[in-house]
């Protein structure tokens, strides 16, 4: 009889066949694999994800009937003959729906139960190809101190390989239209020629000044080691010195010269992917850049039609995966997805192999999980044909000594002479004041014509800016204004700064990174030293004034933030005190070797790495508990939809009624405001809040004229309880 993996609506005759699926699925992640040089072991799996759909029950299924386990047999059939290392098989077959579960638990969808379990026979007839006895040996030079997190890694690769490989077969009977949508990005030989061609032209265009100057030699080197050897490297550069372009010029180079697959940027925030992402279509072009990040989950909600843009759905596809030439990410989405279990965060893993990864502002590696993300970094760089480039001002100290044996090891500086670079750099002064009361701080804003000041909390920065809101030219920038929002305002602060009118700017630390913007004074709250850094890179930025712009480092009135935030403020403290010059590339050093010296365990504080080790004995790992345990944000918080402009509310009246929302959520990321799940609660139950086809949650045009403020935005006290009073303005 013949057997069948899918139905569709049509004749049985139109379905496909089983052998079809497996054999198909089998190749791709076959494929798939051959970057990692697992290709037998990604093979074997695929033979064996649906073998349990050879069974009456499954059969029946496909013709109405109950729902049916069917990847726990091909897993039991891994487990039995292929020896000790057909567990991992197994775990891939088994979790190839669910997610990658638990060796062992008292969950009775944990490996060790699902082995166990009753399970249907497979036709005796079955036309099933099963995988032949195979050498499976690891494809990666195992280390003794780091076996059992090698193999985890590998077993999650294998689990991409063939999740995504499950997904486009399906996809490509289930719907062949759509399927043909993922086809048709440029090559990374294309972008490397539209690259080119547009940094002469901004080259041939741009000023000679002696920063400038400065840009084109960190350029240069950039091109001159992108011929090495693929490896780890470092791009230590100040803030300001166009290490953005460099970067990318480096990798398109590297990646031609090496034959990796593609460029994938992460980027520690989400307020500035936008901003770096308009850079890159600007020189490799529209159709070539795919960003992923979580503003809104816009693949879910893919719209269908002949006017839905072809890039657009291009993008919504390889979103999925990472098929794409060049991807800019967020570090929550890059590290969290190489510690998952869900299919959905694993598809993209196999397509991480063979690229170059820019780990751009690499200081901001949470120190909670430092020791699980260097393992990850070490792995994708000797076993998975990668290059990372820790790209920073203030590059932290994680290379392997005698402190550190934990630290990454043969880590290869890009830049010639970094203290150098640093001095040419080096265009302010920095002073530690101590003690700031909120009184005394106004006033001394007050006094400066044109200063910054950049606080630790939105609660600080709309205190300290209610205090000077009644003097022309104040300012407020925070998260809680949606994007469209700042973007508007920093570019009225950028007119009154360029016209020398007076500007006093209050900000949380969003305007740290990536925010091209130039002040002759600013004050930073006491905060790590890195965080410092990127806040002084916003004073006398471009080197036009006749003297150091002023840095000042105060402590807050409410002093520092309970947390993980205040080790690294108090290790700064004591830089300062020690360090004439605490930005120096000595004093950064010594900042960072204390901080995760004093952090000490607390590096792996979720103890992820012992875990992982726990199982290595039997290889019944803890996939599903260490994917619970890496989340680098607890609480990602609620979008809220803003009504911001009458362009905002137009899409939010045509949302209401959409049938496919996918296009209209895109465009709204831009008029959205992350906040806590409480605070959600509390707007809602101020009857601020309407949920648009039960799903979005958006402000309505009373909560917008209660809540939300043109000076500040989303005004909410998130640090205290607040009621449905406390939100009218």
């Amino acid at each position: 009889m013949d057997l069948y993996a899918h139905s569709n609506s049509q004749s049985e005759e139109t379905w496909q066949k089983l052998s079809e699926h497996l054999t198909n699925v089998a190749a791709l992640a076959s494929c798939f694999a051959e970057s990692f040089g697992a290709s037998g072991w990604a093979h074997a799996e695929g033979l064996l994800h649906d073998q349990g759909k050879a069974t009456v029950d499954y059969q029946k299924r496909l013709r109405g009937g109950a729902r049916v386990d069917h990847s726990s047999l091909g897993a039991q059939w891994a487990a039995h003959h292929l020896g000790p290392a057909g567990r991992l098989i197994a775990a891939c077959v088994a979790g190839h729906h669910g997610g990658l579960g638990d060796g062992r638990s008292s969950d009775g969808s944990c490996l060790a139960a699902r082995l166990k379990k009753v399970v249907p026979k497979m036709f005796e007839d079955a036309d099933i190809t099963t995988p032949r006895s195979l050498s499976l040996h690891f494809p990666f030079k195992p280390h003794k101190n780091r076996l059992a997190f090698q193999i985890v890694f590998f077993t999650r690769m294998l689990f991409s390989c063939l999740v995504d490989a499950d997904f486009l077969d399906t996809e490509e009977f289930m719907d062949s239209g759509k399927a043909k949508w993922r086809k048709g990005f440029p090559a990374l030989s294309e972008l490397s020629e539209r690259f080119q061609g547009n940094l002469r032209t901004m080259l041939e265009n741009i000023d000679s000044t002696d920063i400038n100057k400065c840009r084109e030699a960190i350029l240069s080197a950039c091109l001159a080691r992108a011929e090495e050897q693929p490896g780890i490297f470092s791009l230590t550069v100040p803030t300001g010195g166009g290490k953005t372009l460099s970067s990318l010029a480096f990798a398109l180079q590297h990646a031609l010269a090496h034959g990796l697959q593609r460029i994938i940027y992460v980027i520690p925030f989400t307020s500035i992917i936008e901003q770096n992402a308009a850079i890159f279509r600007k020189f490799v072009g529209e159709d070539a850049v795919l960003e992923h990040h979580s503003a809104f989950d816009t693949k879910r909600y893919l719209e269908t039609g002949s006017e839905y843009e072809e890039w657009l759905r291009r993008f919504e596809l390889a979103s999925e995966n990472w098929d794409a030439p060049l991807v800019v990410t967020t570090s929550v989405q890059f590290f969290e997805s190489l510690f998952a279990s869900r299919t959905s965060r694993c598809r993209k893993l196999h397509n991480i192999c063979r690229s170059v990864i820019i780990l751009d502002e690499a200081q901001m590696l949470p120190v909670p999980f430092l020791l699980p993300c260097l393992e990850a970094i070490k792995e994708l760089a000797s076993s998975y044909g990668c290059t990372l480039v820790l790209c920073t001002a203030t590059q932290p100290a994680l290379h392997q000594n005698e402190e550190f044996r934990q630290g990454l090891d043969h880590v290869r500086e890009i830049m010639p002479k970094p203290k150098s670079l640093y001095e040419s750099f080096r265009r302010v002064s920095m002073e530690y004041v101590g003690s700031l009361d909120s009184c005394e701080l106004s006033e001394r804003l007050r006094e400066k014509e044109q200063v910054l000041c950049v606080v630790n909390t939105r609660r600080e920065a709309m205190e300290l800016f209610e205090r000077i809101n009644d003097i022309e030219g104040a300012y407020h920038l925070s998260a809680l204004m949606c994007p469209e929002h700042r973007s508007t305002k920093l570019a009225e602060i950028k007119a009154r700064l360029a016209s020398n009118q007076s500007c006093r700017l209050v900000s949380t630390r969003l305007i740290e990174a990536g925010v091209d913007i130039d002040f002759p004074v600013v004050f930073r709250a006491l905060a790590g030293i890195d965080s410092i850094a990127q806040t002084a890179g916003r004073c006398n930025r471009e080197g036009r004034l006749a003297h150091p712009g002023r840095v000042f480092v105060y402590i807050p009135e409410r002093g520092l933030p309970p947390g993980s935030f205040r080790s690294p403020a108090e290790t700064a403290s004591e830089i300062m005190r020690m360090h004439e010059d605490p930005l120096s590339l000595d004093a950064v050093t010594e900042y960072f070797r204390l901080l995760y010296w004093r952090a000490g365990e607390r590096l792996d504080a979720q103890g992820i790495l012992s875990d992982i080790g726990e199982a290595v004995g039997d290889l019944f790992f803890p996939f599903k508990t260490v994917a619970e345990k890496f989340r680098l944000i607890r609480d990602e918080g609620q979008t809220v939809l803003i009504p911001w402009d009458q362009q905002a509310r137009d899409l939010l009246k045509s949302l209401r009624y959409a049938e496919f929302p996918g296009r209209l959520l895109r465009q709204l990321q831009r008029y959205t405001v992350q906040v806590p799940s409480q605070a959600l609660t509390h707007l809602e139950n101020a009857g601020a809040i309407e949920w648009l086809q039960k799903i979005y949650p958006a402000l309505t045009e009373e909560g917008y004229a209660r809540c939300y403020r043109d000076d500040v935005g989303l005004a909410y006290d998130e640090e205290r309880d607040f009621t449905p009073e406390s939100l009218v303005f």
